[in-house]
């Protein structure tokens, strides 16, 4: 084999990615029909997978008891019935559990971005001591499944250490333990990292603060990880369910989950299917709003420059 051609052989492998099908045969007319084919047929499956839950769930709102006990079930209600969504809103006081909600949601939101962007903007910037071990202990914390630490955390709610307070039915029972998260914190943190020192460096000669740094500079080129760390804190609020059954048990303060369990039992198959539709809405609006912030501010760190 000559030099030429190995040469030549080496910058194809240096330049294209192996495949298990070759360009070659992807530029041939049955190369090309088979890829697009296959393509689509797996986007097509994964679609139904995510997608079809979803849709049972709103037909079934819209079906009699009879369909939906109905073997094999039927695709498609026979006469769809939309005043079970008014009906549901009423049974289950669907108002006052979003509020109850949404109220929770923007406390814990507001707590997290405190605690968490504070203690990231310290372990990249400031470099504290120990900061490594720290930031370790953090991530250790993943490890451990949330259901070992409820019990420790229900006993810390009821009766906080050293001030005595008690926090059952009371919102900070959620915002607490949410404020401190170490996912957020490395998400945050890796971000922090690719934002070029010599910014701050020039912050610094001019005789600005930390805190100011943080505040004028460090957010407003945060946006797109801000906006990541916002939305898990939200769904993360919206989806919870033993945590605040256990520390909410109040029905007037009841977050949305908890609300539907409580009265699933009073009512027909169909208008918890139609409650369950309505608590999914504030969900799915803000997936929809912001699905380009949460890959954007996912990726955004992962590359310094």
């Amino acid at each position: 084999m000559s030099e030429k051609s190995t040469r030549r052989r080496g910058g194809w492998a240096e330049g294209h990615a192996r495949t298990i099908v070759s360009p070659l045969e992807l530029k041939s007319r049955w190369g090309r029909k088979i890829y697009w084919a296959l393509l689509a047929a797996v986007l097509i499956v994964f679609t139904l997978v995510f997608v079809f839950p979803l849709y049972w769930m709103i037909t079934g709102a819209m079906k009699t008891g009879e369909e939906i006990a109905r073997m094999p079930p039927s695709l498609f209600p026979k006469t769809p019935d939309f005043s079970v969504f008014a009906d549901a809103w009423q049974l289950f006081d669907m108002g006052l559990l979003l509020r109850n909600t949404l109220y929770y949601a923007l406390g814990a939101w507001l707590f997290a971005l405190a605690v968490d962007v504070t203690a990231a903007y310290a372990l990249s910037k400031l470099r504290p001591m120990f900061g490594s071990v720290i930031l370790g202990a953090m991530l250790a914390t993943l490890m451990i499944p949330p259901i070992v630490v409820m019990i420790p955390a229900y006993i810390t709610v009821t009766d906080v250490p050293l001030l005595g307070w008690q926090l059952l039915n009371s919102p900070w029972a959620i915002w607490f333990p949410v404020a401190a998260n170490g996912f957020n914190i490395f998400l945050l943190k890796r971000f922090f990292d690719s934002i070029p020192n010599e910014i701050l460096e020039a912050a610094e000669i001019d005789g600005v603060p930390p805190w100011r740094v943080l505040v004028s500079i460090i957010l407003p080129i945060s946006r797109p990880i801000l906006g990541v760390v916002s939305i898990f804190t939200v769904v993360l609020v919206f989806k919870d369910f033993v945590w605040p059954l256990l520390v909410l048990p109040d029905s007037s303060k009841m977050t949305i989950s908890v609300g539907l369990s409580q009265t699933a039992g009073a009512v027909t198959q169909n208008q918890i299917m139609a409650g369950l539709v309505i608590a999914s809405v504030p969900m799915i609006i803000v997936f929809l709003f912001f699905q380009r912030s949460i890959m954007a501010g996912l990726t955004v760190g992962s590359l310094k420059g």
